[in-house]
């Protein structure tokens, strides 16, 4: 169902780790796991999953803390969290940190998969700030900007929303993102680049050399 992403997961618990990760297997294209927040937050930077499932207790720097780093740079992922308690005392503050998807322990494919429909329920949708006075409408595919309107393709607006946390975006994420499933070569992105840049009111994409792209 969801072949093109990739899913973090995160869990100390190492048979329930490894039943989730089975399933998790049958949805994605890639899943990535860690044991502790520790290990999980080093995966993310290196991996950059399209979403994580994390729990909240746990070793090392617990569920809380680590997406408390994560969202300083990324406030796009969507991020699932799995408690065997009620989460009251933290549902203020995950809020704030962007996350409102949950599910109870014990863990069946059936709230599983509702979660995951959640989560991931309009992942190019919505408005996202680039710059000051720049928004990227991702719904009507275009740029806005005073009374300006600058029309975008798909995979201009998808480029635009893997950049706009301000991190840095591989070269291969941005392939497996928006190249759907086809090689991307040197010069096809280069090109698509620089065309992407002569509709841009200014200048707000930085090449890391052999690395990738991030937002100015």
């Amino acid at each position: 169902m969801y072949q093109d992403l990739n899913i973090l997961c995160v869990e100390d618990e190492s048979g329930v780790r490894k039943r989730i990760v089975n399933t998790l297997k049958y949805y994605f294209k890639k899943v990535y796991e860690a044991s502790n927040g520790q290990d999980g937050l080093n995966l993310y930077y290196e991996k950059q999953p399209d979403i994580i499932l994390c729990d909240i207790q746990m070793p090392l720097m617990n569920g809380i803390e680590m997406i408390k780093k994560i969202r300083t740079d990324d406030v796009l992922t969507p991020i699932i969290l799995l408690t065997a308690h009620n989460s009251e005392e933290y549902l203020i503050e995950l809020i704030n940190l962007h996350v409102q998807h949950f599910i109870l322990k014990p863990i069946n494919a059936q709230n599983l998969e509702e979660a995951l429909m959640n989560a991931l329920k309009g992942k190019y949708r919505g408005t996202i700030k680039l710059k000051e006075n720049i928004f990227l409408d991702i719904d009507s595919l275009s740029l806005k900007l005073d009374n300006k309107t600058i029309s975008l393709s798909l995979r201009e607006v998808k480029f635009l929303t893997l950049i706009s946390n301000k991190s840095v975006v591989y070269y291969s994420k941005i392939e497996d993102e928006i190249w759907d499933g086809k090689t991307m070569s040197a010069g096809a992105l280069k090109s698509f680049v620089r065309d992407l840049r002569k509709k841009l009111p200014c200048e707000v994409l930085e090449n890391i050399p052999q690395v990738g792209y991030r937002l100015l």
